[in-house]
C-alpha cells in the first residue's frame, strides 16, 4: 500500500486552480436594457483580458438561449430560471478559476439578488445605464420595433419592467461616454480583481 497517496481523492479547491492559471476568478455580471451596450462591453473585456493572458468565458442571452436555456421563453418564471441557470453555470466556471463575463438583461432586483446569492463573493455587478429612448434608437436587431408592433411579448422596457440596480459594483453610462471610455472604465475596475498576487 506504499503507492497509495493519502490525498488522491481530495477535491481540488478554487485556489488550486487559480494558482495554476495565475489569475483570480470573478463573475462579471453585466446588466442593462437591450441595446445598452452590454454585449459590446463583454466582448471587448474578453478580448482585452485574453490579450493580457487571462482565461475567460462569455455567457450571454444569445448563446445561453440557443443551448442550455433553449426551452425557456420570456415569462417571469422563465426569466428567473434563465438567470438561475446562468448563475449556476457561472459559479462552476468561477470554481475552476475562470473569469466569467455574463451579459444578461437581468431585469429585476429579485433576479439579480438570486444571481448574487448563487455566485457569492465572486459576483461583480456592472450596470450599463442607458436610457430606453437611446437603446431604442440603436435597435441593432430590430427588437424594439417588433415589440412596439406587438410581435414580441414581455419585452423588457416596453411591456415588461426593468428595475435599475440600486447598488451596482460599477455603473457605466454608454449614452454619455464613448465606447472606448466605457471599455476603459470596465477594464480598470476588473484588472485589480483578477491579478494573481
Amino acid at each position: 500500500m506504499d503507492n497509495i497517496f493519502p490525498i488522491f481523492d481530495t477535491i481540488l479547491s478554487t485556489e488550486d486552480k487559480e494558482r495554476l492559471l495565475k489569475q483570480r476568478a470573478v463573475v462579471v455580471w453585466i446588466v442593462g436594457l437591450s441595446g445598452s451596450g452590454k454585449s459590446t462591453l463583454a466582448r471587448g473585456l474578453e478580448n482585452e483580458l485574453h490579450q493580457q493572458g487571462y482565461l475567460t468565458q462569455v455567457l450571454d442571452g444569445d448563446n445561453l438561449r440557443s443551448g442550455i436555456n433553449n426551452n425557456l421563453g420570456f415569462s417571469h418564471e422563465d426569466r428567473v430560471e434563465n438567470i438561475r441557470r446562468a448563475a449556476e453555470v457561472s459559479k462552476l466556471f468561477a470554481d475552476c478559476g475562470i473569469i466569467t463575463i455574463c451579459s444578461l438583461i437581468s431585469p429585476t432586483n429579485e433576479i439579480r439578488a438570486m444571481a448574487r446569492s448563487i455566485i457569492g463573493e465572486k459576483y461583480f455587478e456592472v450596470y450599463v445605464n442607458c436610457p430606453l429612448e437611446v437603446c431604442e434608437s440603436r435597435d441593432v436587431k430590430g427588437l424594439y420595433k417588433r415589440a412596439r408592433n406587438g410581435e414580441i411579448k414581455n419585452f423588457t422596457g416596453i411591456d415588461s419592467p426593468f428595475e435599475p440596480p440600486e447598488d451596482p459594483d460599477l455603473e457605466i453610462r454608454t449614452d454619455i461616454h464613448s465606447i472606448e471610455e466605457c471599455h476603459k472604465q470596465l477594464v480598470e475596475k476588473i484588472i485589480p480583481k483578477i491579478k494573481y498576487k
